[in-house]
């Protein structure tokens, strides 16, 4: 297959969107990180997108929306909490679960009653989910397990070849997952946490669970609510070795491997081979 590389024209964007409602597969930007786009009421082609990434069939979609009343035909009914984080925080980096209505299929729903809503404030998302016309299903455009893109380039290093086209549209603005929140249990709980905070929602709607998931494992058998909390995730292909020891034995043994470098603060003051973090050297 083909990838197609588009950019963010209007020209670009109806073309992606056509793609979309034809059943492909379309990489595209969102402020938290690119997704890996399908109509998600045609359940052929979300099934593609479990195809590319490798991804666990019980691992739960996000479906997104241009608009908010693009989100009442999704779910069974929006609550009054729901009403209050939807006009505090859509568009944005928030996604809110709720029960589903029939429109959306088990293949989205990882097999659950509910549904994962979210409207991107990225500018160029948002024109492609309004030419698209059909919200759109999208977990983040990688091979499960790796580290979410951030750049249109790390998607066509991974995808290239497997998905029907990736739209350009620069760097994400946050680097990390849409913060996730359901609303489907008798207390509103936090499933993954993200630019929206814990006490930001609160001062919306009260007080609100955190999901045991959201500081350790989950248990073995029990059904992941949310994308992001049962299975690996930022998982780097370069070797992790956690050191314990003070500075003078973590670097004499950073210094002691050849290829090593050090993950630390400046602050840490370590003299070892180590890249700063941040945007510059992404690429390294």
């Amino acid at each position: 297959m083909e990838t197609k590389q588009l950019g963010t024209t209007e020209q670009d964007l109806a073309l992606a969107g056509e793609l979309l409602r034809q059943g492909q597969l379309v990489a595209f930007p969102t402020e938290t990180v690119y997704g890996l786009g399908a109509d998600a009421l045609n359940e052929t082609a979300v099934a593609q997108i479990y195809a590319a990434k490798g991804r666990p069939s019980d691992n739960p979609l996000i479906v997104h929306v241009a608009e908010k009343k693009d989100i009442a035909p999704l779910v069974r009914e929006i609550p009054e909490k729901a009403k209050k984080l939807f006009d505090r925080f859509f568009p944005g980096p928030l996604t809110v679960i709720l029960p589903k209505s029939d429109k959306i299929g088990k293949v989205v729903s990882g097999g659950l009653d509910t549904v994962a809503v979210r409207m991107p404030e990225n500018p160029v998302a948002h024109r492609l989910l309004q030419l698209a016309g059909v919200p759109v299903a999208a977990p983040s455009a990688n091979t499960s397990g790796l580290p979410s893109p951030t750049r249109a380039k790390y998607v066509q290093e991974d995808m290239n070849g497997k998905i029907a086209a990736i739209v350009d549209g620069g760097d994400c603005a946050y680097g990390v997952e849409s913060t996730v929140i359901t609303l489907a249990t008798p207390t509103p709980t936090l499933l993954r946490p993200g630019a929206v905070t814990k006490e930001m929602l609160e001062a919306e709607i009260g007080p609100i669970a955190v999901a045991p998931a959201v500081l350790e494992k989950m248990a073995d058998g029990e059904t992941a609510a949310s994308p992001g909390m049962k299975y690996k995730h930022y998982a780097p292909k370069a070797q992790v070795i956690l050191v314990n020891g003070d500075s003078a034995a973590y670097a004499a043994f950073v210094n002691s491997q050849p290829g090593c470098y050090a993950l630390c603060y400046e602050e840490d003051r370590v003299t070892v081979p180590k890249v700063p973090y941040g945007k510059a050297t992404d690429d390294l």
